[in-house]
């Protein structure tokens, strides 16, 4: 259930002004402020099941523009690639005054190299 929540509210952050107003507020108020269906309901002076079907409709209009785009996915993929390539950088800072810097560099350079052309090529296809 976390890993659903977490994704909706994610992806929120991405096509969130594509919905309605209720719908982002009501998902926004669920997901991300953990209102209950009830206390949104009172908020918005509607019923319980005019709030779950905002949220509901709001949640398959948000999964259906990631299936169709991706952008949410293409951004957590560049963000883990520039993470990596980040700790990449670091090793090989921070180990000059090793022995083994040579075969340090090379090895982080090659998972640098790796990690772009990784993401460079799911771009292009």
């Amino acid at each position: 259930m976390f890993e659903k929540n977490y994704k909706i509210s994610y992806l929120l952050d991405f096509y969130g002004n594509i919905l309605t107003d209720k719908q982002r507020d009501a998902i926004d108020l669920y997901y991300n402020e953990d209102l209950s269906l009830a206390e949104i309901s009172e908020h918005f002076g509607i019923t319980r099941q005019g709030v779950r079907d905002n949220i509901k409709r709001g949640e398959d209009t948000l999964l259906d523009m990631e299936d169709k785009l991706g952008f949410a996915g293409k951004f957590e993929e560049h963000r883990k690639a520039f993470e990596e390539i980040s700790e990449c950088a670091q090793t090989i800072r921070y180990s000059k005054s090793n022995l083994n810097f040579v075969k340090i560099i090379e090895e982080n350079m090659s998972v640098i190299v790796d990690r772009i052309a990784s993401v460079t090529s799911k771009e292009e296809g």
